[in-house]
């Protein structure tokens, strides 16, 4: 059945190739990588051995791992089959509990889902829809919403880091006041003069003590998140590719239940490889964002990776790659920004080294601009960038 369901979707890519709605040559690379990750996604045997090399990875104390509180299962191979992946049992709920509770906090409904949130929460920050308006800028997205109009007009005047962090701020002031009232009424509830009501109250609330407390913590949770997969990426080269918020465990410490939590990582069944010459190109692409380097030495860096554009723009380049691996900003929020790029050029080709790593900040990204924080994937990687470069340089002299 899943070959088959690979086969139409490569059917349905011809016809859009027959209608011109895609390149042929990017759409048949775009589909082979495709085939490769799926079908990797259901090879148990290929996601065990993934696992186990992660988890020795996470075993070095010079990795971001054990500093930052990250946890990888551990494979028990003797208890493994081609059915089965046998591990150690990481305690806690998924990440996208956790998501959800801060969501909450923030006001924003998550009846449909954390996913579903994330994936929103990107698209209407920069722009984009599926893959494949990601990679060419598509602006036949409208934009109509009175929220976003106000956005728009508030980011003229205020930048985007600034009204999360008015935003994060007031939600902040009142899940305090929240905790603080709930412990003053716990503390006096055993008084026959507290009505019930009351009570029942501080019950309900009982759970802000706890939120208040782990809202440093989230923030904290999601640059360790950019960290390891920075690491993953351009230290070692083999990284998850599909880290949403499911794959991700808020760890607990059972006989501890108020000590920070850890993070747990599952499920490498959609693993990505990457050469030394891969890391070291794409760590110049990163580097020189996170740099804020020129239209043109970023536009260069895109090229060296392969990428191919009708009309081979400098500036479209340029800006693209500092959407992708960049901070967002107000201008991403401005559909007419999207509708004149498009105009000036558009991808034909998107390297398949790339594609992966894409997809994985912007999971990243999408699950931190949810919470209401802005980072720059470029400077989140810069340091691990900025080794692998000493590394390449060091070996090739």
């Amino acid at each position: 059945q899943v070959p088959a369901d690979i086969e139409c979707v490569g059917e349905f890519l011809q016809l859009c190739v027959w209608f011109g709605l895609v390149d042929e040559s990017a759409s048949k690379l775009s589909y082979d990588e495709f085939s490769r990750q799926f079908l990797a996604e259901l090879d148990y045997e290929k996601e065990k051995d993934n696992l186990q090399q992660v988890y020795e990875s996470s075993l070095d104390p010079e990795a971001p791992y054990m500093k930052r509180g990250v946890v990888i299962p551990r494979v028990f191979d003797e208890m493994c089959t081609k059915q089965v992946i046998t591990m150690t049992y990481l305690p806690g709920p998924k990440f996208e509990e956790e998501a959800k509770q801060q969501l909450a906090v923030l006001g924003i409904d998550t009846k449909k889902g954390i996913r579903s949130v994330v994936k929103e929460a990107h698209n209407n920050a920069t722009n984009e829809g599926s893959m494949g308006n990601e990679l060419a800028l598509s602006p036949d997205n409208n934009a109509s919403s009175w929220k976003l109009a106000l956005s728009r007009i508030i980011g003229n005047f205020v930048s985007v880091d600034s009204m999360f962090s008015i935003v994060r701020f007031a939600r902040r002031i009142m899940l305090w006041s929240t905790a603080a009232t709930v412990k003053s009424i716990q503390a006096v509830s055993i008084l026959p003069i507290v009505p019930s009501d009351l009570k029942s109250w501080a019950e309900e609330r009982q759970n802000a003590i706890l939120q208040a407390d782990r809202w440093g913590w989230t923030q904290e949770a999601v640059t360790t998140l950019l960290d390891v997969h920075g690491y993953q990426i351009l230290n070692q080269g083999l990284f998850n590719a599909d880290c949403h918020p499911g794959n991700i465990l808020v760890v607990q410490d059972e006989s501890n239940p108020s000590k920070e939590p850890k993070i747990g990582l599952i499920d490498y069944g959609q693993v990505k490889r990457l050469n030394p010459e891969e890391r070291f190109k794409i760590a110049k692409l990163i580097l020189s964002i996170a740099n804020k380097e020129s239209d043109e030495s970023i536009a260069g860096h895109f090229r060296n990776l392969g990428i191919k554009t009708k009309t081979n723009s400098t500036r479209f380049l340029a800006e693209f790659g500092r959407l992708m691996f960049g901070s967002f900003e107000a201008k991403h929020l401005n559909h007419d920004w999207h509708r004149e790029l498009h105009k000036e050029d558009r991808v034909l080709y998107f390297p398949n080294e790339l594609s992966m790593v894409y997809r994985t900040a912007l999971l990243l990204r999408g699950l931190a601009m949810s919470l209401q924080f802005n980072p720059s994937v470029g400077e989140e990687w810069r340091h691990h960038a900025e080794a692998t470069i000493r590394l390449h340089n060091n070996n090739t002299q």
